[in-house]
């Protein structure tokens, strides 16, 4: 199976070697013709808004759009949660983002603060038959502020949701790929498959 990580800013490498040590083909996703070869999409973090305009820019925005309509997998961490969201708030003055609008959530960015307010902790994260604690890292991290009831919380950090899924969708607000941890990952494999 090939799982396509979009490549074109932010943490791509880390869910590059996360998928290899699962046992799948990463596809490094810059082009329209990468897109067609995969089975799901990883949005990596990064800077919102610089990801949001590339999209455009190199022609895969309303590929992606198209692409989750028909029903392609997509999990998007920290940054590419907020492209994910229907909604985003975030600090007034600042460059409104080019998001995918795909999941019923409201995503505030930088929530927890700024580059030196990042921290790394435990989460109880739900994964369906089992609830596990896993390792979370979060820099920078939007925090997803409303949700449709069509959307069901995987996990919470201090009563704030970081984590969610709606159908074909997947969110985090964290970087599971900053960790050594393969859950979140075999977890997006398995939607994909």
């Amino acid at each position: 199976m090939k799982i396509g990580v979009l490549d074109i800013q932010g943490s791509v490498e880390e869910h590059i070697l996360m998928l290899k040590k699962c046992g799948v083909v990463p596809v490094s996703v810059k082009r329209i013709e990468d897109l067609r070869e995969v089975r799901g999409l990883i949005i990596p973090g990064g800077e919102s808004t610089t990801i949001g305009k590339l999209l455009k820019r190199f022609g895969l925005f309303d590929e992606i759009i198209k692409r989750a309509r028909s029903g392609m997998v997509i999990w998007g961490t920290c940054a590419g949660a907020i492209l994910l969201a229907k909604n985003v708030i975030g600090q007034k003055g600042k460059i409104a983002v080019d998001n995918l609008r795909l999941m019923d959530i409201t995503v505030e960015r930088n929530a927890y603060g700024r580059q030196i307010d990042s921290f790394e902790t435990d989460l109880d994260f739900d994964f369906g038959k089992v609830t596990k604690k896993i390792p979370a890292v979060f820099i920078r991290a939007p925090k997803i502020v409303n949700n449709e009831k069509t959307v069901k919380i995987l996990a919470n950090h201090e009563g704030e949701i970081v984590a969610a899924i709606q159908g074909k969708l997947l969110a985090t607000t964290f970087h599971p790929e900053m960790t050594g941890d393969l859950s979140v990952h075999k977890l997006f494999i398995g939607m994909c498959k």
